[in-house]
């Protein structure tokens, strides 16, 4: 399937410093809270940007199991997973300029259990690697642009 204007979806966050490290997040209807545990700054009102992307891997993640499963007649009674990030601040706090901010690496175990064969959960576990969004974004990167308005004081 092409891309056409019937699959094209644009979605949109908006984010705005509420006090300290906290940033009050909208995305259509829902909103919810970001910020820093106490040991880096915060208020600990909000799991933090690490760990939302890490939030949002898992969910694509289980939310691409499901679909896929449907997509190829596969039966599955359960999907969880664990995600585990490690990053060096040194990166973020500008201590060590050899450092990069983001995560070195991210772990996603995967456990899933159904009446399929193990054949058929590999054969899954391929469709989800090819085609869960998120998983595309931080493995393959996406072109961000940034624009920068400052508005008087």
């Amino acid at each position: 399937m092409s891309a056409t204007a019937s699959t094209i979806l644009t979605s949109s966050v908006q984010g705005r410093l509420v006090t300290g490290t906290e940033v009050a997040i909208t995305s259509r209807q829902h909103e919810f809270t970001i910020d820093e545990p106490e040991s880096l700054g915060g208020a600990d009102r909000g799991a933090n940007p690490i760990e939302h992307l890490l939030a949002a891997l898992a969910s694509c993640t289980v939310i691409s199991y499901q679909v896929w499963a449907g997509k190829l007649g596969i039966a599955v009674d359960s999907i969880d997973v664990d995600l585990e990030g490690t990053i060096d601040l040194a990166g973020f706090f500008g201590t060590d300029e050899t450092v990069r901010p983001g995560f070195q690496g991210i772990e996603l175990g995967i456990r899933v259990a159904g009446p399929a064969s193990e054949a058929d959960y590999r054969r899954l576990e391929q469709a989800v690697a090819e085609h869960c969004p998120v998983l595309d974004n931080l493995t393959l990167g996406v072109p961000v642009t940034t624009s920068l308005e400052v508005a008087p004081a």
